[in-house]
């Protein structure tokens, strides 16, 4: 069977030897060489289809590659800028917890009588789950020792990311695959960013849109003040997510501004609970700098707790430091103390008459974001800026505003405020 990606097509369904649609007549050979399989899902603002990638100039007469074929079907110029920057992004990489993409992967396609594109993007398919599958069909957390190995493992594909003045800006565990020999890809680039002296002239001048997943995302992405220790954050709150079993928001206390998680993980090792407090630290200034230096504290907790080097020299440490050069990694005899920072005096984010909390925020956003896809986290953003003074009431109402559809604004209202 052969798809039609035709958003529209009342029948797309067709023979795999047929090159139009007999329903709508758009071309089913995408570039003269894709062939979508099946749908594999879809969101506010596209699609996700299984692809037949039949080019021999890639692989050889009668060789095809299974792959992912990204569908961006509403053109508004903030989806547009997210998917093109995906897409740029991903060709410059070829690291094995990357999604690989060629240079020519990256495509308009014109339905019949139609002079809108639809913007493509082929990729390497993932085979295996994201993270937050994994944890629901596995119906336990993983233990301490697998998080600590695989953190070490997304600690080295951000060391590889950020050495390029990249920063991924949406980590958490839907954002996470794992393969099937174990090998974890960080995938969803769309909101990516290059540190460049022209994003650092807008992030101070606030034209930075902020990009928020509710209790992942620390406060400054809110405000459009990610920084690549913003990643570090989202890690850590992932890493609470697997360890836990419970979304990160659950073990948060606006009162005293902290999040209460220790508990909720059994046998859990001091050191390693502080590291983790230390890479979700409320500011990125009291976050660590690198990921060399978190790395390199996870190695000593891993060899005092585990006592075994066998894991860590399959994944050598390649933090690049002063031109270029890669440091060696020695696993030391004995642990100094983790050096961490003092705890902020920071008022209480609770919220009040007077003042929305920051958790209540995320919530709302998180809450907009599944009736109006991810342009919600610009609402919010907006609407809060606008007036941060305004009640948890008149808060929500402002952005029921933006809801289309009467009875979900009702329903988004009523959820939020009772």
């Amino acid at each position: 069977m052969s798809l039609c990606i035709n958003p529209h097509c009342s029948n797309p369904e067709n023979q795999d030897t047929s090159l139009f649609c007999q329903s709508c007549g758009s071309e089913l050979l995408l570039e003269g060489r894709y062939r979508v399989l099946k749908e594999l899902g879809g969101g506010g603002f596209g699609k996700t289809y299984e692809v037949q990638d039949s080019d021999p100039t890639h692989f050889g007469e009668g060789h095809q590659a299974v792959k992912v074929l990204k569908v961006l079907i509403h053109n508004h110029p903030k989806y547009v800028e997210l998917f093109e920057r995906e897409a740029q992004f991903l060709s410059r990489f070829n690291h094995p917890g990357i999604p690989k993409v060629e240079p020519d992967a990256h495509f308009l396609f014109y339905l019949k009588n139609s002079s809108t594109p639809l913007y493509c993007l082929v990729m390497e398919k993932i085979e295996g789950l994201n993270l937050n599958q994994y944890i629901m069909q596995r119906g336990k957390c993983i233990s301490q020792k697998v998080a600590i190995q695989w953190l070490m493992q997304l600690l080295r594909i951000l060391q590889e990311i950020h050495r390029h003045n990249f920063f991924h800006r949406d980590i958490k565990p839907s954002n996470v695959m794992l393969r099937s020999t174990g090998q974890l890809v960080l995938i969803d680039f769309g909101t990516a960013r290059e540190v460049t002296a022209t994003y650092l002239s807008k992030q101070s001048s606030g034209q930075v849109t902020g990009l928020f997943s509710a209790g992942y995302s620390p406060l400054e992405q809110l405000n459009g003040q990610a920084v690549p220790q913003s990643d570090f954050f989202a890690l850590g709150r992932t890493m609470v997510y697997l360890l836990a079993g419970k979304h990160p928001s659950d073990f948060y206390d606006a009162h005293v501004d902290q999040l209460n998680w220790r508990g909720a993980v059994p046998d859990l090792a001091p050191e390693f609970a502080d590291l983790l407090d230390h890479i979700m630290a409320r500011l990125p200034n009291e976050r660590p700098q690198s990921a060399g230096i978190i790395l390199s504290q996870l190695e000593q907790i891993y060899h005092h707790l585990y006592g075994s080097d066998s894991f860590l020299n399959n994944f050598p440490s390649q933090d690049v430091i002063n031109e270029g050069e890669i440091p060696t990694r020695t696993a030391p005899p004995t642990v100094p103390p983790l050096p961490l920072p003092p705890k902020p005096q920071s008022p209480s984010f609770a919220a009040t008459q007077d003042v929305l909390a920051p958790s209540f925020v995320a919530r709302c956003q998180a809450e907009l974001a599944e009736l109006i896809g991810p342009m919600a986290s610009i609402i919010c953003q907006k609407t809060w800026k606008k007036n941060p003074n305004a009640s948890a009431d008149e808060f929500v109402k402002a952005l029921a505003q933006k809801i289309p559809d009467p009875q979900k604004a009702q329903g988004f209202q009523q959820k939020l405020l009772s």
